[in-house]
């Protein structure tokens, strides 16, 4: 090939033929940290807290207004206990901006009703509710797990884990046997599974002290949970107990080369995020790591990445320098770090090949995401994408360009949206992922690290 045909031509390759082997090494080794990540942050929950533990052990202290912020003073705030925040002061005053990467820590699941428990023909069930974007047949006869929060009458907050312990059993959704599903699988996709049939199966055996008495095996398993947890029924109200996968994150493929686990979206971004400013210095510029919450229900509520939480964070930080928050924003730059989905060719029809992202091609920016005609999305400029472009070529990181999917297949969003309608330049940036959504995501160890190494980057970055 002539040198002015390689110029004028843009040509990709696997990024395991451009690594050395050193960081082929390094790879696999930060991906057994992502394992052990994603195996103990199973909910929004329990992934604060777990990020909090990572934290502290780095030398981050909880955020305090008025306290002393210096150039590589480590800080954090925790919202609620769903969504956190953390920042490494830079040398350079707030006024001339902060790098941010914001990803998000809830995935799709199912929820418990707020009313969940009922009998049925000498069988107990959990009623519940779907959260996010799933394919529901995806969720019948598989192991599930049962992860939360439930506040009693007299305001105590009780955590109930049932199904992460190897001794605990696990919890499942039945489905209809083939010999009977006639008419269920004439039916489409979406309807085959009905919402209101995603109810958990909780127990079958009568309580033998209550023979007299109706619900008995409802019964049978309240005493059960009111011995564990000193939980009545009434404290479902005031409860939120999530249903998640009992799949933990393991190797996938005979090479070892991906992994398979649930919430892959977006705790694979977010905890690159994490391990990247808990690596760093003192940088430059301020770094800001966000893990939000609500973000698969369109970023609502106080935890989601439209309350006024990172304001008032972001606001706290410029008082301690005297820095009005506007001109801090203006001067910032944000990497929204989500997933986005990987080229599938058992799936060819819905993905547009010249522009989607593959695996082990490295991080892959989205420019826009939104739906159809770009609804939805903040659409990056080109000096957005051009800044990125220069940063990741002079720092070694492999990274393509991606689309969600054919023009008018559908589409999806992010967090992205929020931070531009904040005066912030902002771009997403995160792993391909096959089957995303799923209870078992797939994701290419590659493309993990080199999203861990552009956040890495983008905080190092003056």
């Amino acid at each position: 090939m002539s040198d002015l045909r390689k110029k004028l031509f843009y040509s990709q390759k696997n990024g395991w033929d451009i690594i050395s082997k050193e960081e082929k090494q390094a790879v696999l080794a930060y991906c057994e940290g992502y394992k052990s990540f994603l195996n103990t942050a199973k909910t929004e929950r329990l992934a604060v807290k777990e990020s909090i533990r990572l934290a502290e052990e780095a030398g981050f202290v909880a955020f305090e207004r008025g306290m002393e912020l210096t150039p590589g003073t480590k800080v954090y705030k925790s919202v609620r206990d769903k969504a956190l925040m953390l920042t490494v002061i830079g040398k350079k005053p707030l006024n001339e901006g902060v790098n941010i990467a914001a990803g998000h820590v809830d995935a799709p699941r199912l929820d418990l009703k707020q009313s969940p428990m009922y009998e049925d023909s000498e069988i107990a069930y959990f009623k519940t509710h779907y959260y996010g974007g799933i394919k529901k047949y995806q969720w019948v006869a598989i192991p599930l797990e049962l992860h939360g929060v439930v506040v009693l009458a007299d305001g105590t907050a009780v955590e109930v884990a049932v199904g992460a312990d190897p001794s605990d059993p696990v919890l499942v959704i039945t489905d209809l046997l083939p010999h009977l599903a006639k008419d269920q699988i004439k039916k489409p996709m979406a309807e085959a599974i009905a919402g209101e049939a995603l109810n958990l199966v909780a127990g079958s055996v009568p309580d033998d002290e209550d023979e007299e008495g109706s619900d008995r095996v409802k019964y049978a398993v309240l005493k059960i949970l009111n011995e564990k947890y000193g939980i009545v029924e009434e404290d479902f109200l005031s409860a939120e107990l999530e249903v998640i996968p009992s799949l933990p994150a393991r190797d996938a493929g005979l090479d070892r080369s991906m992994i398979a686990g649930y919430g892959h979206d977006d705790r694979v971004c977010s905890y690159a995020e994490l391990k990247a400013i808990i690596d760093i210095d003192t940088p430059e510029k301020t770094a800001v790591c966000i893990l939000a919450d609500k973000e698969e229900i369109g970023s609502e509520g106080v935890t989601g990445m439209q309350s006024q939480a990172f304001e008032c964070f972001i606001s706290d930080l410029c008082d301690s320098q005297n820095v009005k928050l506007h001109h801090c924003f203006e001067n910032s730059f944000c990497i929204s770090a989500d997933v986005t989905n990987a080229f599938d060719p058992v799936y060819p029809e819905v993905s547009d090949k010249r522009n989607n992202a593959k695996v082990n091609y490295g991080v892959a920016l989205a420019k826009f995401t939104g739906s159809r005609g770009k609804s939805g999305s903040s659409d990056a400029s080109a000096e957005v994408v051009g800044k990125l472009r220069r940063l990741f070529k002079d720092n070694g990181v492999i990274w393509q360009m991606g689309e969600l999917g054919k023009v008018d297949q559908g589409g999806g969003g992010t967090v992205a949206m929020y931070m531009a309608n904040r005066n912030i330049d902002t771009i997403d940036a995160g792993v391909p992922v096959l089957s995303m959504h799923s209870p078992y995501e797939m994701v290419a160890k590659l493309d993990c690290y080199m999203t861990y190494k552009a956040v890495k980057t983008l905080y190092e970055n003056r």
